[in-house]
């Protein structure tokens, strides 16, 4: 597979810092304790890719913020500030919903790395068509940091939790191939730069009919931690397990991208979501609609009750997480 050991592989993901980095979050949500809950709003709140949040008894309201890894800022401000807009899109995105509104927090004493992020951030919002309302600037930091939040909205039925995979489920996981390895940053693929922003719209889109045709039972787009690790994710805050057939993963032609499979486990995939389905031809409702949008999307494996997320390639079998012994996020 690849020319790569299941067991390496496996190992290489699991102690992966874009997983690894994740553990942090349990301590912060432990010292929260139950902060999500005060009031009557909240319908859920951490261990999703946005909070929901009760309007009326039709409409729910989806909040998220996300701030840029620190390698990719120092490697390429632009880039930060563009992927500041993509990631929270697809944040909203990933539950089914529609994105209203950003603000951002930006810090840097240096001005012409605030230009580059805020015409990264700039260029995404014309992409993206999702607009910068506000924000803050802490100009005289020691630091260079951008963070930004969004709002959402989302009908009560549409929504798509990251909690409710449950054993017998088939995963589905759709990523856009048709991009680049981003020439600053090695664990970014590029899939929306250059796209028209009517193209981006319609993919965008694909998890709202979904959330609305209520095909999912779970779904998370995929993010710092790669595709298997976003999977574990979704499996901890769910309780469940999966076993994964690794050659059913999309993936770029390796004879136009030369990219190993660790690398493209591991990157962020720009568009790229993973979902659990009930059964298989809900499974192929989703990638139909996916697919449609130009993503291309697999029926990758099955959901088990294991509390462990074990890859498949033929005969041979490694396991990633075993989540009765270990955390990634620690949310459940």
């Amino acid at each position: 597979m690849w020319g790569m050991n299941l067991e390496s592989l496996a190992a290489e993901l699991r102690n992966f810092e874009g997983v690894k980095r994740k553990g942090a979050i349990r301590d912060l949500v432990k010292t929260l304790g139950d902060a999500d809950r005060v009031g009557n709003k909240t319908i859920a709140g951490f261990g999703e890719d946005a909070a929901v949040l009760r309007v009326d008894d039709d409409n729910f309201i989806l909040l998220a913020v996300d701030g840029i890894w620190g390698k990719l800022l120092n490697a390429d401000p632009w880039w930060a500030g563009y992927c500041a807009v993509l990631v929270n899109v697809n944040d909203i995105a990933a539950m089914g919903g529609t994105a209203l509104a950003m603000v951002n927090l930006t810090s840097t004493q240096k001005r012409h790395i605030c230009a580059e992020l805020g015409r990264g951030m700039q260029d995404g919002v014309k992409k993206f068509g999702v607009p910068m309302v506000g924000g803050h600037l802490h100009p005289d930091t020691s630091y260079n940091a951008l963070d930004v939040g969004i709002v959402g909205t989302v009908k009560r039925d549409s929504v798509i939790f990251s909690s409710g995979a449950k054993p017998g489920d088939k995963i589905v996981v759709a990523i856009d191939l048709d991009g680049r390895v981003y020439p600053k940053y090695n664990l970014a693929w590029d899939n929306t730069t250059r796209k028209s922003a009517t193209a981006i719209k319609r993919q965008l889109n694909t998890m709202v009919e979904i959330g609305e045709k209520r095909l999912a039972t779970a779904g998370k787009d995929i993010s710092n931690p790669g595709t298997l690790g976003t999977l574990g994710m979704l499996l901890e805050s769910s309780g469940v397990g999966a076993r994964v057939e690794l050659e059913k993963i999309p993936r770029p032609d390796t004879e136009e991208v030369p990219i190993s499979i660790a690398q493209w486990l591991k990157m962020y995939p720009g568009t790229g979501f993973v979902l659990t389905v009930e059964d298989a031809e809900r499974g192929a409702e989703c990638i139909n609609i996916f697919e449609d949008a130009g993503i291309t999307a697999s029926m990758v494996g099955e959901i088990d009750a294991s509390m462990k997320l074990v890859i498949e390639d033929g005969a041979e079998k490694a396991m990633i997480f075993d989540l009765s012994k270990e955390i990634i996020t620690g949310i459940k």
